[in-house]
């Protein structure tokens, strides 16, 4: 009798933590942790230290927390959005399972502990980085932008593409210009991997109310935004090599994911479907994995 009440008792708690984990957003804030620890491999010379990484485990998490506070407060201030959106309508905050206070207290803990712990651990540079991207994102871009302009993900796009300057500043207490070039690629990424996305998801966006480009500019303008950004992004993914940063090998990597990312852009650009729009934010996010998987690579056998 006792153990079935301990499994009676334990089995709330769980899904309580599934769900406090689920506001987290933890695939986006995988992708922004892995960009984060490529910029700390890359501004350490050679192999790194034991104390090199002591430093960037540590620099990771508190990044890690950092981006999961400022996933949690949007989803707080975006629940009445969400719940009209398949896509996230699933989220405890757009289904009422979670209240705005636990939700904002959960929010401002993650953010205590990770700003915390990248002061005293880490350095106060990628404390007040870190945090100003928690802003930005939490703040800036979700209260601000996004309701008010179709250009919210170009514009908030600056703070997600600041991970690699993050971890550069981890490492080396400043930012560098190599830190900077992969500001630029990610910041350039990142309209057409989130344009692909709303033109299938295009329905959802309308009935939100939020003004993404498809919804107030139509499909066809964004077809064409998108394949003149996957060109400018292909011209930004070749400065690590034109800046000595990187080698040959990162250079023909970068050209065959590059052309890959333009191609679909033009095939989305000459004649639409949801099929090829979904196949497009998926390349999307194979092209930038792979990119920085491969400056990594370049780094260390090249």
């Amino acid at each position: 009798m006792s153990t079935m009440k301990s499994e009676a008792l334990q089995h709330p708690l769980a899904s309580r933590l599934r769900q406090f984990h689920a506001l987290t957003k933890p695939r986006v804030v995988q992708l922004i942790v892995f960009c984060a620890v490529i910029g700390m491999a890359l501004a350490v010379p050679g192999i790194p230290t034991l104390a090199d990484l002591r430093v960037g485990f540590v620099a990771g998490i508190g990044i890690w927390l950092l981006a999961g506070a400022a996933a949690v407060f949007n989803c707080l201030v975006e629940k009445s959005i969400d719940a009209k959106m398949r896509r996230t309508s699933w989220r405890p905050t757009a289904r009422g399972e979670m209240g705005d206070w636990e939700t904002l207290v959960f929010a401002a803990l993650l953010c205590a502990l990770g700003s915390w712990l990248l002061y005293a651990w880490v350095n106060p540079l990628t404390m007040w980085l870190t945090f100003a991207t928690f802003v930005g994102y939490a703040v800036v871009y979700t209260v601000v932008l996004k309701p008010l302009t179709p250009q919210n993900i170009v514009i908030g796009g600056a703070s997600g593409a600041m991970p690699p300057v993050l971890g550069w500043a981890a490492m080396t207490g400043d930012v560098g210009p190599q830190a900077l070039i992969l500001f630029l690629i990610i910041f350039l990424w990142t309209p057409p991997h989130f344009w692909a996305l709303a033109l299938y998801r295009v329905e959802d966006y309308r009935k939100s109310g939020l003004p993404m480009l498809p919804v107030t500019h139509g499909n066809e303008f964004t077809r064409l935004q998108i394949f003149l950004y996957t060109l400018v992004l292909f011209a930004a993914c070749l400065m690590p090599f034109a800046s000595g940063m990187s080698s040959w090998f990162y250079l023909v990597c970068a050209v065959a994911l590059s052309l890959g990312f333009c191609w679909y852009g033009f095939r989305l650009w000459r004649g639409y479907s949801d099929t090829l729009a979904r196949m497009t934010f998926r390349f999307s996010l194979i092209h930038l994995s792979l990119l920085f998987a491969a400056l990594l690579v370049d780094h260390y056998l090249f």
